[in-house]
Formats: structure tokens, C-alpha cells, sequence
């Protein structure tokens, strides 16, 4: 079994970075992220899929140039290649829990 604390994390941004091949050696890596009003990545992409737990707060996603908007529960699988972004457009922060599927993050930045 491997432990460790969200605040042991590397933090980055808006998230604490949990990255699988330095934790346990586990094939998936985690963002977990508490953007603040106005805040988000720009337009970027993976080579896996991605899978977004919105948990907390309202966002605005462009997945392939579709635009929607989304909030708490709702959860959001992120094909690999897609071109994608968010950002948080409510009053408080954007708390998601977004799982790659890769043990390192790999992130095309457009």
C-alpha cells in the first residue's frame, strides 16, 4: 500500500498533482483542482483519456469546439486527442477531480 497526503503534493497552478509513477507506480495520474472565479486552462490535449469529476462550482468546457456549461456531479470522459478547455464561471472555486489515464502527465498546450 502507498499513503501520502493531498498537501505532500506537488502543486502547480490551480492543483495539487498526484502523479502515478511517482506514487505507488500506478497507471493513472490526477489533477486535483480549485480554480478560482475566471480561472482554467487554455485549449490543450492529451494522448490518453481523461476523465473530470466536477465537484464543486459552475465551468464553461469547449470539447472540439463545443461549447457547454456544466457544475457539481456532473462528470465528463475526455477522449484521447481531444482538444480541450474550461474555465470557472461561478462566484466560488472550481473544485474537480480530473483522473488521466496515464502514469505522467502529458499535455499538448495549443
Amino acid at each position: 500500500m502507498h499513503h501520502v497526503r493531498q498537501d505532500q503534493l506537488p502543486f502547480v497552478g490551480s492543483s495539487h498533482q498526484f502523479i502515478g509513477a511517482e506514487q505507488g507506480d500506478v497507471q493513472a495520474s490526477v489533477f486535483l483542482l480549485s480554480a478560482a472565479p475566471g480561472k482554467g486552462p487554455g485549449p490543450h490535449r492529451h494522448p490518453y483519456d481523461e476523465i473530470q469529476f466536477v465537484r464543486e462550482g459552475r465551468g464553461r468546457w469547449t470539447v472540439n469546439g463545443t461549447t457547454f456549461e456544466g457544475g457539481a456531479g456532473d462528470i465528463f470522459v475526455i477522449k484521447a486527442g481531444e482538444i480541450h478547455e474550461f474555465t470557472n464561471i461561478g462566484d466560488g472555486p472550481l473544485v474537480q477531480v480530473d483522473v488521466h489515464l496515464s502514469p505522467r502527465f502529458i499535455q499538448e498546450n495549443l
